[in-house]
């Protein structure tokens, strides 16, 4: 009898379960609806406590690496989004981060390699259609932001036409397209250039070294007493360390001298001779871990993420090594930076939180 009931059941069961089997496509239609209405209902940003918030929606460099677009950092500041550098995959990282491209109050350029401005076209592509956008976004950037957000107008004016010509001028509001170039100077010698000034918030820029891509700058965000830096791409520099005193937080990009010696290394047996050639050139003009470890703890920073990572770093493992000599040398909290990384600094306290909205959202 027993064995009849367990039979039975397992009967029921089976029958249950290929129920379910067959109603799969079904079942994943009622499931996708939810999300997608819990999706559009949600306001990330006002989600967030009041203060400062740094995202990396992307942390690679122009060597090839699946896990990492290219550079960007997203800051938040109270409600307000803005994005510094534009590298390749990152606007559909902020898409995934939650930090919607419509959002995006000002676009901030350190400087014109391409890693940096790669995705420009598509963040203000999607800030305008995600909109929709009236007004082109600003884009602030040392002398030769006019060339670049122009030529990224020219190469999307096709669709430009498309888009409007498709869905209509009230959607796709033509005088929304594009960008709004808002260049300044940069001068090793000259001051500090203050590009927002408001009660809560100051955004200001400052030169690096990062020849021959010259003019180069990093940008301070202050706001609500909290103060992050974003280093952009620099040889070791005083005026950063000078901009990144007291910082909460320091972005900075890092390149291991002792990882890309064996990629040079490597290149040279290969008889890669240019390749080789490259990964000499490029120590001149970034800076190695150790050294940055070592500018933080002179500045008095809390917390240093490297972003910018070179080279790609396919082991966590090697996380180790590639910081190994920044840790001797800084007594903070030190990090490599992963897409997706966030990090909070809610105003009025000196609490440093830490998440991975690409780990939460995914």
């Amino acid at each position: 009898m027993r064995k009849r009931i367990l039979l039975g059941v397992l009967a029921l069961v089976l029958i249950a379960g290929g129920g379910l089997y067959l109603m799969r496509g079904e079942l994943a239609m009622r499931a996708m609806s939810r999300i997608y209405a819990q999706a559009m209902g949600r306001d990330a940003l006002a989600e967030l406590p009041d203060g400062l918030h740094l995202g990396l929606c992307g942390s690679g460099s122009p060597m090839p690496d699946p896990t990492r677009a290219g550079p960007c950092v997203a800051v938040v500041a109270g409600q307000r989004l803005f994005v510094v550098d534009s590298g390749t995959g990152s606007t559909r990282n902020l898409s995934l981060m939650n930090l919607p491209p419509a959002r995006v109050e000002a676009v901030f350029l350190t400087h014109y390699h391409s890693d940096h401005i790669a995705d420009l076209g598509e963040l203000m592509l999607q800030r305008w259609a995600g909109g929709p956008a009236k007004r082109p976004v600003p884009v602030y950037g040392p002398t030769g932001v006019d060339q670049v957000v122009g030529g990224f107008e020219a190469a999307y004016a096709l669709d430009r036409g498309y888009r409007v010509a498709h869905h209509g001028p009230a959607v796709m509001p033509p005088g929304g397209f594009g960008g709004e170039p808002r260049a300044f100077a940069a001068s090793p010698q000259g001051p500090n250039v203050v590009l927002i000034n408001e009660p809560d918030l100051k955004v200001t820029a400052f030169p690096v070294p990062h020849d021959p891509a010259t003019p180069a700058v990093g940008y301070i965000f202050e706001y609500k007493g909290r103060k992050l830096v974003v280093s952009g791409d620099t040889a070791l520099s005083q005026r950063l360390e000078t901009a990144a005193r007291g910082a909460d937080l320091l972005a900075h990009e890092g390149l291991s001298h002792k990882l890309v010696g064996l990629q040079r290394e490597a290149a040279v047996k290969a008889g890669r001779d240019n390749l080789a050639h490259i990964m000499h050139d490029i120590l001149s003009y970034h800076t190695d871990p150790k050294d940055v470890g070592a500018l933080a703890q002179r500045a008095g920073v809390r917390e240093v993420l490297f972003y910018h990572v070179i080279p790609p770093l396919p082991l966590r493992a090697l996380e180790g090594p590639f910081t190994a000599d920044a840790r001797k040398l800084f007594k903070g909290r030190l990090a490599v930076g992963h897409d997706g990384d966030f990090v909070s600094l809610p105003a009025g306290g000196k609490k440093i939180e830490h998440s991975n909205r690409l780990r939460t959202f995914r």
